[in-house]
């Protein structure tokens, strides 16, 4: 098929996306030299009457031939690669949550209270009591006994919730899940090996902007960038890949990510797999977020809104960005500052997307033109917030025929 498109004259070619079946093509085509427009079916879709495949490739075809079809966005090979890797990481990692659920489950049917004194039963001293009790251990005293020197309750409250009704189908089902566990931790090291591989391979790229006595250079050496990286390394690493990722995603991406608070090293990757560390194809930032679906969508006619569009996003990195702008509330700083007041504003939900768009804001310029982000802290936001308050009591009281006299 590419050969005949070439021998037809043909040099670029238009195609929606179907399922997966359209990444075979894709390839094929661009391995061949031809430019593929790959087009999001949304905007393609206003033929009217009933309509054929073949009808639909006519329609298409017309549109492209005017230039009214966007590419849609499609990431470098390498980038694609890591991609697939992480998206298979994650929902490994899921699969190995619902196992967890699940052991949640058997041992509460068992009357096995088990989450009554430790938090969480994957850990160190949860597995180890599971496991012994799958190997024929019911004394809840000797049970207890494996419990870690961290964990807060004492033997004889874990004892206490270890006194259960044993039941020998549900203890087979316990066991099912176990090695079900057993096996998604395994493919989640693999899939972390290949990873490491993989990141290994793709070049490093120069820091943007980045010189010696720079903002950004001295916010890194910070005493506050600093030890919230090192709190960061001392959490527990939960789902984290067991490798530094961090390290290799300051060589990819040219800089740390994580000097913006909220943004923390899964959200980075995240970023990186999905997007790569070149975001030219976006011309300015408004670009970037309103293909992240993070900016407000209107209906205008006549220069007055008519309503606000509502869209599902199942943009991976818009999730990752709304998550991280949840992880703020609490956060005594300039952007925990911000968020608070756009809640207080705006409501939760309208809050989380102004918040994400503003760290994708806040991404784009790191990545592309390298400006310092400093945490000026949550105090330099309630003086700035101060600052616009009083102006617009200044211009309230002049369109009064008034002045505002300061007291002292």
């Amino acid at each position: 098929m590419a050969r005949w498109l070439q021998q037809c004259g043909i040099t670029t070619v238009a195609m929606q996306s179907t399922g997966v079946y359209w990444i075979a093509v894709y390839e094929v085509l661009e391995k061949e030299g031809l430019e593929v427009y790959l087009v999001n079916a949304r905007g393609t879709k206003n033929l009217p009457g009933r309509k054929s495949d073949v009808q639909e490739c006519q329609w298409l075809r017309k549109l492209h031939t005017y230039g009214l079809l966007r590419k849609s966005y499609r990431p470098a090979e390498g980038i694609r690669r890591v991609r697939t890797l992480w998206r298979l990481r994650d929902r490994l990692v899921k699969d190995a949550g619902r196992a967890v659920q699940h052991m949640q489950k058997a041992l509460t049917t068992m009357n096995i209270q088990l989450a009554n004194t430790i938090s969480d039963i994957s850990g160190v001293t949860g597995m180890a009591i599971v496991r012994a009790i799958l190997a024929g251990e019911r004394d809840p005293h000797k049970l207890a006994q494996l419990r870690d020197a961290r964990i807060q309750a004492s033997e004889e409250e874990i004892a206490h919730s270890l006194q259960g009704n044993w039941q020998p189908d549900v203890l087979f089902e316990l066991k099912q899940v176990v090695d079900a566990y057993d096996f998604h931790q395994k493919q989640i090291t693999g899939c972390d090996e290949e990873l490491q591989r993989c990141l290994a391979e793709l070049p490093s790229r120069e820091p943007v902007g980045v010189e010696e006595g720079s903002p950004l250079a001295e916010a890194k050496a910070g005493t506050k960038y600093q030890r919230r990286k090192r709190s960061a390394q001392r959490k527990t690493r939960d789902n984290r890949p067991n490798f530094d990722l961090g390290a290799e995603l300051q060589r990819l991406l040219g800089v740390d990510l994580r000097i913006i608070d909220g943004i923390d090293l899964m959200t980075a990757q995240t970023l990186y797999s999905e997007l790569g560390p070149d975001l030219s194809a976006w011309p300015t930032e408004k670009h970037f977020t309103s293909w992240l679906e993070l900016s407000p969508r209107r209906d205008v006619s006549g220069g007055q809104v008519i309503r606000h569009e509502k869209r599902q996003v199942r943009n991976r990195v818009a999730n990752a960005l709304r998550n991280a702008a949840q992880s703020l509330f609490r956060s005594d700083s300039y952007l925990g500052a911000r968020y608070r007041h756009l809640r207080a504003r705006l409501g939760g939900l309208k809050a989380v997307k102004a918040m994400a768009r503003y760290l994708a804001c806040l991404i784009y310029r790191l990545l592309t033109k390298g400006p310092a982000w400093v945490d000026r802290g949550a105090a330099y936001y309630e003086q700035q917030r101060d600052q616009r308050e009083l102006k617009a009591l200044h211009r309230k009281a002049a369109a009064k025929g008034m002045k505002l006299i300061p007291l002292a």
